[in-house]
């Protein structure tokens, strides 16, 4: 995945900061430990396995993805899919009914300049072990051009896929087909604005929620049957390069992955559980909402402090490496 360089350096000091996942109030995540995930860049929790998640990496890698358990935060099944080609840029995964798991071969390391992505649909094995498994691959393409995009949803009761796409200003919720076809390509459009420069997103089980999340934030939506209505801020923690979001299989929480070697999965309450606010204040949202470094996404103050400090020495940097 390619990002502008004030970015990634923002990312290398913001990771300095960053609450180890086991040190974390109120966390019930854990480590992903296996060697040869070193960018996991989508998360989706099993629908048949108690505790499973799937996820990939983001590129370098070929058709696999892994369930990793989160009791030990061991990978206890590799898959490989067969009947697609060669990924190219990796970026989501996502549950939908019938246990039908989509891949989202959507990213664009050129800046939105392919001709057309792909998404990959498998059943979820019944059996956590090491196979291959045929998939089905799906060629998409947008109504107004190529752009690069990171989040993959399928709705838990229609079935029916959305791209959300990647822009520093923010981006769009593009919805795909009813029902998507393996013989032609899929036109997707643009439905609603997404107020966030997004890097993954989330239905909730009963589909009425919508988490989308930043680098530096998250913005809780009302579906709202696709109309979507923001609702809040999302208690995003803060990860030196945060890729991924998934609700629990329960619904109560919401885990937030990271790329990087031995890459923490941070959880926090889901809006409307355990008491949680369903309605986080919308208001008065710090210097990140919305759009630039990805939406304030209820950022703790020290946090934010942290985000400033590492800005500052980044916009710094810049500075004077425009002078020479």
């Amino acid at each position: 995945m390619r990002r502008p360089f004030a970015l990634l350096a923002g990312a290398l000091l913001v990771g300095a900061f960053a609450v180890p996942a086991s040190a974390a109030d109120g966390d019930h995540g854990f480590t992903i430990k296996d060697p040869r995930i070193t960018e996991s860049s989508g998360l989706a929790a099993s629908h048949l396995h108690p505790g499973i998640y799937w996820t990939h990496n983001d590129s370098n890698d070929g058709p696999y993805i892994y369930a990793v358990d989160s009791r030990t935060g061991k990978t206890v099944a590799t898959v490989t899919l067969s009947g697609v080609g060669s990924p190219r840029d990796v970026e989501a995964i996502s549950i939908g009914p019938g246990n039908q798991i989509y891949v989202g071969d959507i990213g664009d390391n050129h800046g939105g300049k392919w001709p057309s992505v792909w998404i990959y649909k498998l059943r979820e094995p019944k059996v956590l072990k090491d196979q291959t498994v045929r998939a089905t691959q799906y060629v998409v393409k947008y109504s107004d051009g190529a752009r690069d995009a990171e989040s993959l949803v399928v709705h838990p009761r229609t079935g029916r896929v959305y791209i959300i796409d990647k822009k520093e200003d923010g981006g769009h919720l593009y919805e795909g087909p009813a029902r998507l076809s393996s013989s032609g390509t899929n036109v997707f459009r643009p439905v609603a604005a997404v107020d966030l420069w997004a890097t993954d997103a989330a239905y909730s089980p009963d589909g009425r929620q919508l988490a989308v999340r930043g680098y530096f934030g998250g913005i809780a939506y009302a579906w709202n049957d696709g109309r979507i209505k923001r609702e809040g801020r999302l208690d995003v923690p803060l990860q030196g390069q945060g890729e991924s979001i998934t609700y629990s299989a329960d619904g109560t929480e919401l885990l937030y992955g990271s790329e990087g070697a031995g890459s923490p999965v941070q959880a926090e309450s889901a809006p409307g559980a355990d008491g949680a606010p369903r309605s986080p204040s919308a208001q008065g949202g710090s210097a990140f909402d919305g759009s630039g470094l990805g939406g304030s996404g209820g950022l703790k103050a020290s946090a934010i402090a942290a985000v400033v400090v590492a800005a500052a020495a980044v916009f710094g940097l810049g500075r004077l490496l425009r002078r020479r």
